[in-house]
């Protein structure tokens, strides 16, 4: 049954966040909010959204595969999305731009995966009722151990991003300077397509395979829409993700419908707003 909104935000906040599933869904929720938006604002810059969005959905058949061996789902999403950054990585083309990886080799990767996410749910003889949220998401199976591991992971991309940020930066602006400049393009590369591919396995956690980019794309792009700033971009771009994620954690714990749909139209109505007040500025 759902819950009864009072209207008294925080009695009814109290009130959710006594069932210790909607804590953790809110803990989880708030590190792949931050995670998301910090290497989705350098995955818009660079334009690998392409890249991006076949990573997530290679988590699919990489979580289908361990369920159907009896492994963690969690397992899957992060061997299927590495295994995947590591063929794009390899397949990347010298000539295609900062986005570094052949389009043509992301689109092959992207559909060869989907087919074998429908092979391994139809080898698993089970009854497999966590197919929908392998695909769009949920909060109510998030577990503490999922906290600690998105919390590890996260950690583990942000660090990587720190450490090459800089010079991830100017080769993302001006590849062929920042190589003439001695700056490792193809490495850094290669860096950063794994720092999404682990970003893209935990926040799949939370928001399923086919809805990573709502926090992935939406975050960033709206904070690229109101300055084109570094640091104000970054701090506007995780603002966002973390107003995303606890606004339609809330509906959706008070509502029938699903966490993937609040958070995409969430995602989306902040996109539209910043859109909106660009337009207003520019007519003023």
């Amino acid at each position: 049954m759902t819950p009864a909104f009072s209207w008294n935000l925080l009695g009814d906040l109290r009130e959710m966040w006594s069932w210790p599933f909607m804590l953790n869904a809110f803990r989880a929720g708030t590190i792949v909010a931050v995670l998301a938006a910090v290497v989705g604002w350098f995955m818009v810059l660079r334009r690998q959204a392409f890249a991006g969005h076949t990573l997530a959905v290679v988590g699919f058949p990489g979580a289908a595969a361990a369920v159907w061996l009896g492994l963690s789902a969690t397992a899957g999403y992060l061997a299927g999305c590495l295994g995947a950054a590591l063929v794009l990585a390899v397949r990347r083309g010298d000539a295609r731009g900062p986005a570094g990886a052949d389009p043509a080799a992301v689109g092959t990767v992207q559909a060869f995966a989907l087919a074998c996410g429908a092979l391994f749910v139809s080898l698993y003889h089970g009854f497999l009722t966590g197919t929908t949220a392998l695909l769009f998401g949920g909060f109510l199976g998030v577990t503490a151990g999922q906290v600690l591991l998105l919390a590890a992971v996260a950690v583990v991309a942000l660090g990587l991003l720190l450490a090459v940020g800089r010079p991830l930066l100017f080769a993302s602006v001006d590849p062929v300077v920042a190589r003439a400049h001695g700056v490792p393009v193809r490495a850094l590369d290669a860096l950063f397509l794994l720092a999404l591919a682990v970003t893209a396995a935990g926040v799949s956690q939370v928001t399923g395979a086919l809805l990573v980019f709502a926090l992935l794309v939406l975050p960033a792009a709206t904070a690229r829409r109101l300055t084109v700033r570094t640091l104000p971009g970054l701090a506007l771009a995780v603002l966002a993700g973390l107003a995303t994620v606890w606004l339609a954690l809330f509906v959706a714990y008070y509502s029938p419908y699903p966490f993937g749909f609040w958070l995409t139209t969430v995602a989306f109505g902040g996109y539209l707003l910043a859109v909106l007040a660009g337009r207003w500025r520019a007519v003023r």
